[in-house]
């Protein structure tokens, strides 16, 4: 194990965040919030110091990092961020418990908008902006930022693709173009384009500037933070409809926005998982409106709220953003079984959404039919293709082994966060929607409620469930792993 490697890039970590701190602090320079202030310089300078602390205490540092170092690095990298980055919270005492901080803060990282938060409307400006911030950093990945930021040789690629497949959602990592940092630039480049067209259309709309910029934010990183109690549900329709239209977009693999700007339009009509995203969409959405249609007729709304508000609901879910213009734990049981579905599934591979991904679901199928048919023929190589190419039998026995773990962290998770006494679909459903990172669940943890009720243990637990759905589970379990801190 790499040691001071590991420590130099976590180092390096810790400098990013305190860079990012610095917008928030002079925001509440602005708003004159005096006790965030303090707080995000008390937070710096702790940020700060052990930065310093680490970089000096591994100079010399070789940059020969393997897989299970890129996997270290990106799970303490994340695990050191969601405590640091929850400081300013704790030492202004806008959120007084340490623990209701980090889950917080590992929720905003994580891109999952779970809160424990009673009254967002009460939180300073400076705190809400770095709140939805966090969304905007986790989305596309911090440690994916910082392979497009800092210098370095491109002989190096090992250690970036180790670092970039460890932290990018999805069965496996390619490469746009053969250099890896420029990959990561590209992602990024394309990341912060969208979000400013977002920005855009949200004032456009007549949101106030602050307001856009923290909704795009968590529109873009797939996190669904609000900044007023009511939600999206207090903004006009055209906000809802650009909101959900971007939603679905970041829900898409950025890899195909990359083929776009090549006008290479063939790939992407023809790929596989685009294809099952939109029509999951679709159909969920043709769903909700036949289910609720009923109750919004009732209630005296228009056939214009039911399809508003359907695709709005399908967008928010799918792509694990977590947005809510409607209280849908008062829908029928059918619309709820599509939401637990869709809260399963998620985005795309290589998006910022979270969930399982429609890659591995449909890959998923297609091994399943594979093997189907090989037990008719014993004899016969059936081979399982995504997009007209192979895939090789390690990218499946990556998946046969996630959907191994996924499995047992959810019910491990469940059956320690039951011993609080909730509600079974409140606990099913609480676990579900951290470890799949969309926010809101079902029961107490629906759309108009919270987190806030939990134990200090089943936090702990959903903190590390949020932290391995945004991590695709490995490098978690390689942190809990002793062969990983074996010297042998």
């Amino acid at each position: 194990m790499n040691y001071k490697s590991i420590g130099r890039f976590i180092a390096q970590i810790l400098a990013v965040e305190a860079l990012f701190l610095l917008p928030a602090l002079v925001l509440s320079l602005v708003y004159k919030e005096p006790a965030a202030t303090r707080a995000y310089l008390m937070t710096l300078a702790i940020v700060l110091v052990l930065a310093g602390l680490l970089y000096l205490a591994t100079r010399g540092a070789k940059a020969n990092i393997y897989e299970k170092e890129g996997l270290v690095c990106v799970g303490l990298s994340w695990i050191l961020m969601s405590i640091t980055g929850s400081l300013p919270f704790f030492l202004s005492k806008e959120i007084p418990s340490l623990v209701d901080a980090v889950f917080e803060t590992a929720s905003g990282f994580t891109t999952t908008g779970s809160s424990i938060l009673t009254n967002i409307e009460a939180l300073d400006k400076s705190l809400l902006y770095w709140r939805s911030f966090t969304h905007w950093l986790g989305g596309m990945g911090v440690l994916v930022f910082l392979l497009a930021i800092i210098p370095g040789s491109e002989g190096h690629s090992g250690f970036t693709l180790h670092l970039l497949r460890a932290e990018s959602p999805g069965p496996s990592v390619g490469k746009l173009v053969p250099q890896m940092r420029k990959t990561a630039r590209i992602l990024y480049l394309i990341y912060i384009a969208i979000t400013a067209l977002d920005i855009l259309f949200l004032l456009f709309g007549g949101m106030p500037v602050f307001d856009a910029f923290c909704i795009a934010f968590g529109t873009a990183g797939t996190g669904g933070f609000a900044v007023t109690n009511a939600g999206l549900g207090g903004y006009s329709p055209y906000i809802q409809v650009v909101t959900t239209v971007f939603m679905l977009l970041f829900g898409v693999n950025f890899s195909l926005y990359y083929l776009l700007l090549r006008k290479d339009f063939k790939s992407v009509r023809k790929d596989q998982e685009l294809r099952f995203y939109l029509l999951t969409v679709l159909g969920a959405a043709v769903i909700f409106i036949i289910s609720i249609f009923p109750m919004y007729r009732e209630a005296g709304k228009t056939a214009g709220d039911v399809v508003r508000d359907s695709f709005f609901q399908v967008g928010a879910i799918i792509t694990t953003t977590g947005f809510a213009t409607a209280d849908f734990n008062l829908w029928p049981t059918i619309a709820k079984a599509v939401i637990i579905f869709l809260t399963i599934i998620g985005a795309s591979a290589g998006s910022t959404g979270g969930g399982m991904k429609c890659a591995r679901a449909l890959l998923t199928g297609k091994t399943l039919s594979r093997n189907v048919r090989c037990m008719m023929k014993p004899n016969r190589v059936i081979p399982v293709r995504m997009n007209g190419r192979v895939v090789s039998e390690d990218v499946l026995r990556n998946l046969h082994t996630y959907l191994i773990a996924y499995a047992l962290i959810h019910i491990v998770s469940f059956f320690i966060v039951c011993l609080d006494g909730f509600d079974l679909t409140t606990s099913f459903t609480a676990v579900l929607t951290c470890s799949n990172n969309v926010g809101p669940g079902l029961g107490m943890v629906g759309p108009t409620g919270n987190f806030s009720q939990f134990s200090i243990l089943s936090k702990l637990v959903l903190i590390f469930d949020m932290l391995a759905g945004r991590l695709e589970i490995f490098p978690m379990l390689v942190l809990l792993s002793p062969d990983t801190w074996s010297r042998k």
